[in-house]
């Protein structure tokens, strides 16, 4: 009896000696196998926009695009104006668009984020809409990114601002002012919105290549060239460059 009782300590050390070999193992063996591959939400959004462009709603019809409506490649940004990578990457999609010709057409839909730190993002669309009424959208599209540090501030109030591009660009202010706030403006902003949600956009800027979601070093000069001559290419038409520009009819009130 007194034996098993002066030979339990070693048992016990002993067993908590077992443990302590078999757990570092097992940590050792866990912390240096091949780690399961993170699904990247951007490669999700790629995979599922194909099928999701086949349902969505059209947006805010006709859209502002430049290109031939039957042109081989489609580019379709999703853009907030507030948003400084979309007036990196916007200029890039449209010069591209313009060495292509009707070949390239380049559908802008708007997609302002709703966050704080963009709270004037949407009164933004709403003006480039309304400037829109009055066959000047891409002028003031072009104000709005050109200036965008002036006005996106949350703590601003843009509107005077926004008048003051619509003078520049030679509007009727007060039909801007009355157009800025309108039905019009706000329905083709919200139905862009309605029809970029549909398709998974989350963020801005969103550039889709015949439906395909782009990343963002995708939309670089070369890289953009790339890709698109690849769309071409499976269509087997030559890339070649050409001037034409073509706008869509301006909506009207």
């Amino acid at each position: 009896m007194s034996n098993e009782k002066n030979n339990t300590p070693l048992i016990i050390i002993g067993a908590v000696v077992v443990i302590a070999v078999i757990g570092g193992w097992w940590l050792y063996s866990s912390g240096n196998s091949p780690k399961k591959p993170v699904a990247n939400s951007n490669s999700v959004a790629k995979s599922n926009a194909g099928e999701a462009f086949k349902t969505a709603p059209a947006g805010a019809e006709p859209a502002w695009s430049k290109g031939a409506a039957n042109a081989t490649v489609t580019i379709e940004e999703f853009v907030d104006f507030a948003c400084p990578q979309c007036a990196k990457a916007t200029p890039v999609v449209q010069q591209a668009r313009a060495a292509y010709g009707d070949r390239v057409r380049v559908v802008f839909r708007h997609f302002p984020l709703d966050i704080p730190a963009h709270k004037n993002a949407y009164d933004a669309s709403r003006a480039a809409e309304a400037a829109g009424i009055q066959g000047k959208f891409w002028e003031m599209e072009n104000l709005l990114f050109k200036n965008q540090s002036a006005w996106s501030p949350a703590s601003l109030n843009p509107r005077p601002i926004f008048e003051e591009y619509a003078k520049q660009i030679g509007l009727d202010t007060v039909k801007f002012n009355d157009d800025l706030i309108g039905m019009m403006t706000t329905s083709r902003v919200d139905k862009d919105k309605v029809r970029g949600r549909a398709i998974n956009v989350s963020s801005t800027p969103s550039v889709y290549l015949n439906n395909r979601l782009l990343s963002i070093e995708d939309i670089t000069p070369d890289n953009l060239k790339k890709l698109i001559d690849a769309e071409l290419a499976k269509s087997q038409t030559p890339a070649a460059n050409s001037a034409t520009n073509t706008n869509t009819n301006t909506p009207t009130s």
